[in-house]
Protein backbone atom coordinates (compact mmCIF):
# COMPACT_ATOMS: atom_id res chain seq x y z
CA UNK A 1 0.00 0.00 0.00
CA UNK A 2 1.41 3.40 -0.72
CA UNK A 3 2.69 5.54 2.17
CA UNK A 4 1.14 9.05 1.83
CA UNK A 5 2.24 9.61 5.59
CA UNK A 6 5.44 12.43 4.63
CA UNK A 7 2.72 14.59 2.80
CA UNK A 8 1.12 17.24 5.74
CA UNK A 9 -2.16 16.98 3.64
CA UNK A 10 -2.72 13.74 4.35
CA UNK A 11 -2.89 14.31 8.35
CA UNK A 12 -5.89 16.99 8.07
CA UNK A 13 -7.60 14.92 5.47
CA UNK A 14 -6.47 11.37 6.14
CA UNK A 15 -6.45 8.96 3.04
CA UNK A 16 -9.08 5.76 3.08
CA UNK A 17 -7.55 4.78 0.18
CA UNK A 18 -3.76 5.93 -0.34
CA UNK A 19 -3.40 4.17 -3.65
CA UNK A 20 -5.92 6.34 -5.73
CA UNK A 21 -5.38 10.30 -6.91
CA UNK A 22 -6.42 12.41 -3.58
CA UNK A 23 -8.10 15.72 -4.36
CA UNK A 24 -8.43 18.56 -2.35
CA UNK A 25 -11.19 20.70 -3.55
CA UNK A 26 -14.92 22.30 -3.59
CA UNK A 27 -17.43 22.45 -6.33
CA UNK A 28 -16.69 25.64 -7.44
CA UNK A 29 -16.06 26.51 -11.38
CA UNK A 30 -12.00 25.92 -10.95
CA UNK A 31 -12.79 22.64 -8.47
CA UNK A 32 -14.71 20.99 -10.71
CA UNK A 33 -12.69 21.02 -13.75
CA UNK A 34 -10.49 18.60 -11.67
CA UNK A 35 -13.56 16.49 -10.72
CA UNK A 36 -15.30 16.43 -13.94
CA UNK A 37 -11.86 15.61 -15.89
CA UNK A 38 -11.60 12.53 -13.66
CA UNK A 39 -15.15 10.97 -13.77
CA UNK A 40 -14.77 11.83 -17.87
CA UNK A 41 -11.59 9.72 -17.38
CA UNK A 42 -13.16 7.03 -15.19
CA UNK A 43 -10.10 7.24 -12.79
CA UNK A 44 -10.14 6.11 -9.43
CA UNK A 45 -9.73 9.31 -6.48
CA UNK A 46 -10.54 9.86 -3.26
CA UNK A 47 -12.35 13.71 -3.10
CA UNK A 48 -11.51 15.65 0.36
CA UNK A 49 -13.69 19.02 1.09
CA UNK A 50 -11.28 22.09 1.60
CA UNK A 51 -14.39 24.15 3.97
CA UNK A 52 -13.42 27.45 3.47
CA UNK A 53 -16.37 28.13 5.91
CA UNK A 54 -13.45 27.35 8.76
CA UNK A 55 -10.66 28.30 6.27
CA UNK A 56 -8.94 24.97 6.28
CA UNK A 57 -7.46 26.51 3.24
CA UNK A 58 -5.66 28.35 5.28
CA UNK A 59 -4.39 25.45 7.16
CA UNK A 60 -0.51 24.69 7.59
CA UNK A 61 -1.52 20.77 5.90
CA UNK A 62 -3.00 22.34 3.19
CA UNK A 63 -0.32 24.91 2.51
CA UNK A 64 2.49 22.68 2.71
CA UNK A 65 0.16 21.25 -0.80
CA UNK A 66 -0.73 24.42 -2.12
CA UNK A 67 1.23 27.73 -0.72
CA UNK A 68 -1.18 29.76 -2.87
CA UNK A 69 -4.33 28.45 -0.41
CA UNK A 70 -6.46 27.75 -3.43
CA UNK A 71 -8.50 25.14 -4.25
CA UNK A 72 -8.03 22.38 -6.39
CA UNK A 73 -5.08 20.57 -5.48
CA UNK A 74 -4.12 17.02 -5.84
CA UNK A 75 -1.79 14.02 -4.48
CA UNK A 76 -1.61 11.79 -7.09
CA UNK A 77 0.40 8.82 -5.42
CA UNK A 78 1.50 7.20 -9.06
CA UNK A 79 3.27 9.84 -10.56
CA UNK A 80 6.24 10.36 -12.44
CA UNK A 81 8.69 7.63 -12.18
CA UNK A 82 6.21 5.92 -9.57
CA UNK A 83 6.90 8.55 -7.34
CA UNK A 84 3.87 10.62 -5.29
CA UNK A 85 3.43 14.17 -6.94
CA UNK A 86 1.70 17.23 -5.33
CA UNK A 87 0.10 19.78 -7.72
CA UNK A 88 -1.72 22.29 -7.85
CA UNK A 89 -3.29 25.31 -10.10
CA UNK A 90 -6.45 23.81 -12.11
CA UNK A 91 -5.25 24.15 -15.48
CA UNK A 92 -1.76 22.71 -14.41
CA UNK A 93 -3.60 19.57 -13.24
CA UNK A 94 -6.28 19.21 -15.95
CA UNK A 95 -2.93 19.35 -18.65
CA UNK A 96 -1.09 16.69 -16.11
CA UNK A 97 -4.13 14.38 -16.10
CA UNK A 98 -4.91 14.33 -19.66
CA UNK A 99 -0.98 13.23 -20.60
CA UNK A 100 -0.91 11.18 -17.90
CA UNK A 101 -3.70 9.46 -19.55
CA UNK A 102 -3.27 10.12 -23.44
CA UNK A 103 -6.49 11.30 -23.05
CA UNK A 104 -8.78 14.80 -23.93
CA UNK A 105 -5.23 16.51 -25.04
CA UNK A 106 -4.75 15.95 -28.92
CA UNK A 107 -1.59 14.02 -29.31
CA UNK A 108 -0.54 16.28 -32.63
CA UNK A 109 1.88 18.96 -31.10
CA UNK A 110 0.13 21.92 -32.94
CA UNK A 111 -3.34 20.52 -31.78
CA UNK A 112 -2.11 19.61 -28.71
CA UNK A 113 -0.45 23.75 -27.86
CA UNK A 114 -3.80 24.61 -29.48
CA UNK A 115 -5.66 23.11 -26.96
CA UNK A 116 -3.56 24.14 -24.05
CA UNK A 117 -3.98 27.91 -25.70
CA UNK A 118 -7.91 27.79 -24.95
CA UNK A 119 -7.20 26.66 -21.62
CA UNK A 120 -4.88 29.18 -21.04
CA UNK A 121 -7.59 31.75 -22.65
CA UNK A 122 -9.79 30.78 -19.40
CA UNK A 123 -7.21 30.74 -16.94
CA UNK A 124 -6.02 33.99 -17.65
CA UNK A 125 -9.51 35.78 -19.13
CA UNK A 126 -12.43 33.58 -18.75
CA UNK A 127 -12.25 32.64 -14.95
CA UNK A 128 -10.42 35.87 -13.75
CA UNK A 129 -13.01 38.38 -15.27
CA UNK A 130 -16.27 35.93 -14.53
CA UNK A 131 -15.21 35.97 -11.12
CA UNK A 132 -14.57 39.36 -10.23
CA UNK A 133 -18.04 40.05 -12.32
CA UNK A 134 -19.44 37.99 -9.98
CA UNK A 135 -18.01 39.24 -6.84
CA UNK A 136 -19.34 43.07 -7.77
CA UNK A 137 -22.65 41.88 -9.48
CA UNK A 138 -23.61 39.25 -6.67
CA UNK A 139 -21.52 39.32 -3.85
CA UNK A 140 -20.42 42.51 -1.71
CA UNK A 141 -19.62 44.52 -4.85
CA UNK A 142 -23.26 45.12 -4.94
CA UNK A 143 -23.16 47.78 -2.00
CA UNK A 144 -20.36 49.73 -3.41
CA UNK A 145 -22.31 52.78 -5.22
CA UNK A 146 -20.10 53.79 -8.05
CA UNK A 147 -21.09 50.63 -10.90
CA UNK A 148 -17.88 51.53 -13.02
CA UNK A 149 -15.99 48.77 -11.40
CA UNK A 150 -18.57 46.17 -11.92
CA UNK A 151 -19.53 47.63 -15.71
CA UNK A 152 -16.08 47.45 -16.52
CA UNK A 153 -15.46 43.57 -15.53
CA UNK A 154 -19.45 43.29 -17.27
CA UNK A 155 -17.91 44.87 -20.50
CA UNK A 156 -14.67 42.50 -20.50
CA UNK A 157 -17.11 39.31 -19.56
CA UNK A 158 -19.04 40.39 -22.48
CA UNK A 159 -16.17 40.76 -24.86
CA UNK A 160 -15.01 37.28 -23.82
CA UNK A 161 -17.97 35.65 -24.53
CA UNK A 162 -18.15 37.27 -28.18
CA UNK A 163 -14.99 35.68 -28.34
CA UNK A 164 -15.51 32.21 -27.41
CA UNK A 165 -19.08 32.61 -29.62
CA UNK A 166 -17.31 33.34 -32.98
CA UNK A 167 -14.82 30.65 -32.42
CA UNK A 168 -17.55 27.85 -31.62
CA UNK A 169 -19.25 28.88 -34.91
CA UNK A 170 -19.72 25.56 -37.11
CA UNK A 171 -17.90 23.73 -34.34
CA UNK A 172 -18.73 20.82 -31.84
CA UNK A 173 -16.67 22.15 -29.47
CA UNK A 174 -13.50 24.50 -28.67
CA UNK A 175 -11.43 22.60 -30.80
CA UNK A 176 -13.74 21.09 -33.17
CA UNK A 177 -15.34 17.42 -33.38
CA UNK A 178 -13.20 16.72 -30.03
CA UNK A 179 -13.69 17.39 -26.66
CA UNK A 180 -11.11 18.49 -24.44
CA UNK A 181 -9.75 19.87 -21.49
CA UNK A 182 -10.70 23.32 -23.15
CA UNK A 183 -13.86 22.66 -22.74
CA UNK A 184 -13.71 21.29 -19.33
CA UNK A 185 -12.17 24.60 -18.54
CA UNK A 186 -14.12 26.98 -19.61
CA UNK A 187 -17.66 25.79 -19.10
CA UNK A 188 -17.98 25.07 -15.67
CA UNK A 189 -17.41 29.42 -15.41
CA UNK A 190 -20.01 29.95 -18.35
CA UNK A 191 -22.69 28.03 -15.69
CA UNK A 192 -21.53 30.01 -13.22
CA UNK A 193 -21.54 33.43 -14.50
CA UNK A 194 -25.16 32.46 -15.87
CA UNK A 195 -26.62 29.93 -13.12
CA UNK A 196 -24.98 31.23 -9.60
CA UNK A 197 -23.50 34.35 -10.29
CA UNK A 198 -26.83 35.67 -12.62
CA UNK A 199 -25.15 38.16 -14.84
CA UNK A 200 -26.31 36.54 -18.10
CA UNK A 201 -28.68 39.22 -18.55
CA UNK A 202 -25.69 42.21 -17.36
CA UNK A 203 -23.36 40.55 -20.21
CA UNK A 204 -26.40 39.91 -22.67
CA UNK A 205 -25.88 36.45 -22.49
CA UNK A 206 -28.87 36.00 -25.07
CA UNK A 207 -26.59 37.28 -27.98
CA UNK A 208 -23.72 34.48 -27.75
CA UNK A 209 -26.42 31.48 -28.78
CA UNK A 210 -23.18 28.91 -29.74
CA UNK A 211 -21.81 29.41 -26.05
CA UNK A 212 -25.06 28.72 -24.58
CA UNK A 213 -25.56 26.11 -27.21
CA UNK A 214 -21.84 24.29 -26.13
CA UNK A 215 -22.85 24.83 -22.70
CA UNK A 216 -25.96 22.60 -22.72
CA UNK A 217 -23.82 19.79 -24.92
CA UNK A 218 -21.86 20.43 -22.12
CA UNK A 219 -23.81 20.15 -18.95
CA UNK A 220 -25.83 16.97 -20.73
CA UNK A 221 -22.35 14.52 -20.51
CA UNK A 222 -23.08 12.49 -17.10
CA UNK A 223 -19.62 12.66 -16.38
CA UNK A 224 -20.04 16.20 -16.20
CA UNK A 225 -23.61 16.24 -14.07
CA UNK A 226 -21.50 13.96 -11.52
CA UNK A 227 -18.50 15.97 -11.55
CA UNK A 228 -20.08 19.35 -10.67
CA UNK A 229 -21.35 17.89 -7.14
CA UNK A 230 -17.98 16.94 -5.78
CA UNK A 231 -17.01 16.68 -3.16
CA UNK A 232 -20.76 17.14 -1.26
Amino acid sequence: MTDLSRFPVTHKWPAQHPDRLQVYSLPTPNGVKVTILLEELGLPYEAHRVGFDTNAQLSPEFLSLNPNNKIPAILDPDGPGGQPLPLFESGAILIYLAEKTGRFLPADPAARYQTIQWVMFQMGGIGPMFGQLGFFHKFAGKDIEDKRPRDRYAAESRRLLGVLDRHLKGKDWIMGSDYTIADIATFPWVRNLVGFYGAGDLVGFQDFPEVDRVLQAFLARPAVQRGLTIPG
